[in-house]
C-alpha cells in the first residue's frame, strides 16, 4: 500500500515560491540637496575683457579725441608764448663814432646809449660787446676797458663828441633805474665798410638772464 503523500512544510513551500520569483529592481532614490542633472543650467562665465574694459569700450571717439588734444597743444603753444623768455632790459642807441685805425684795416668805434632796466630786480652787468652787421656778414667784440678811455680820446678826438662815461661790467641798475652810457669796439673792417654798414648795435649781457639786451640803430 502505498505512502501516503508527504505534505511540503510551510518552510519549503516558502522557499520554492522564493526561487521561482524574480527579485524586484531596487527603486533609485534621490539624494536630498543633489541637483536634478536634467534641470541644471550651464554655469555662468566670466569675461575678463568685460569687467576691465577695452579700449573700445572706454575711450571716446577719435574725432572727440583729437580735437581734446589739440585743444591742449593750442593751449601750452599759447603759455609758452607769453612766458618765453625776455630781456631785462630796453633802451636805444642814440649816438656812433668811427676813428679809422691807420694800417690796421680796423676801425674803432665810440656807441653811446640809453640803458634801462625794465625787469622787476636789479640789473647786474656781466660783459658788454658791439655787433656789426655789413654786406659780408655778422661780426662781435668786446667792449675796451674804461680806462683806455682817454687814451683813445687823445688819439681819436672824433671819439670824445658826445661820449659819456663807460658801462662796465659790474654795474648795477636797479628796477626802473634809466642811465646813459658808452662803450668802444674795434671791428675789423675799413671806415669804408663800416659806413656803408646795415646796422650797428650795443649787446649788453646781464647776469642770471638768457636772453641779452640788444641795442641797434
Amino acid at each position: 500500500m502505498p505512502d501516503p503523500a508527504t505534505n511540503p512544510t510551510p518552510d519549503s513551500a516558502a522557499s520554492d515560491s522564493t526561487s521561482g520569483a524574480s527579485a524586484p529592481k531596487s527603486a533609485t532614490v534621490p539624494t536630498a540637496g543633489a541637483p536634478d542633472a536634467s534641470t541644471t543650467k550651464p554655469a555662468h562665465t566670466i569675461r575678463i575683457a568685460d569687467e576691465f574694459g577695452t579700449a573700445k569700450r572706454n575711450l571716446p571717439p577719435a574725432k572727440i579725441l583729437l580735437i581734446a588734444i589739440a585743444g591742449v597743444l593750442i593751449a601750452f603753444g599759447i603759455t609758452a608764448f607769453f612766458e618765453r623768455a625776455k630781456p631785462q632790459g630796453g633802451g636805444s642807441l642814440d649816438t656812433v663814432a668811427a676813428a679809422d685805425l691807420s694800417g690796421q684795416n680796423s676801425v674803432l668805434v665810440a656807441l653811446t646809449f640809453t640803458l634801462r632796466n625794465t625787469g622787476k630786480k636789479s640789473l647786474w652787468v656781466h660783459d658788454v660787446q658791439g655787433s656789426l652787421v655789413t654786406a659780408s656778414g655778422t661780426m662781435t667784440g668786446d667792449a675796451v676797458s674804461a680806462i683806455d678811455f682817454d687814451r683813445y680820446y687823445q688819439a681819436f678826438p672824433a671819439l670824445k663828441e658826445n661820449s659819456l662815461s663807460a658801462l662796465s661790467p659790474e654795474d648795477k641798475l636797479q628796477p626802473g633805474e634809466e642811465i646813459r652810457r658808452t662803450i668802444m669796439v674795434s671791428f675789423p673792417v675799413t671806415l669804408d665798410a663800416f659806413n656803408q654798414r646795415k646796422s650797428v648795435s650795443v649787446v649788453v649781457q646781464p647776469y642770471d638772464q638768457p636772453v641779452p639786451i640788444t641795442l641797434t640803430r
